[in-house]
């Protein structure tokens, strides 16, 4: 569920961030690098419907964004822990078989034939 949540989220913030590129602001914008304001304004329904429409659907994207976005933050609440990373290595790290074997105390190595 997680997964397809962050898919999800993802394209969600691909096409939110491709619809506000392609508004039209009062310096043009992006929207006339594509063959002009009339090119664009065609594209979504003539000049004054444009803008309503693409406003609508920026709007409703970043409700959209909004909403996987705290659905996603309270999935993971349950997960969080209160220590910090630092602390969560540190009992990882002391936790390890490693730290719990005995040490063999070193020993001079013997020569052979001795």
């Amino acid at each position: 569920m997680y997964t397809v949540l962050i898919i999800l989220f993802v394209l969600v913030c691909i096409l939110l961030t491709f619809v506000i590129l392609i508004q039209s602001s009062k310096g043009g914008g992006l929207a006339g690098s594509f063959g002009g304001m009339d090119t664009m304004g065609t594209l979504f329904g003539g000049g004054r419907g444009s803008a309503p429409f693409l406003q609508k659907l920026t709007m409703i994207l970043a409700a959209v964004f909004l909403a996987i976005a705290l659905v996603m933050g309270f999935m993971t609440r349950g997960g969080v822990s209160t220590q910090s990373l630092v602390e969560q290595e540190r009992d990882r790290l002391n936790s390890s078989p490693a730290r719990t074997l005995p040490q063999i105390p070193n020993q001079p190595a013997q020569t052979p034939g001795k």
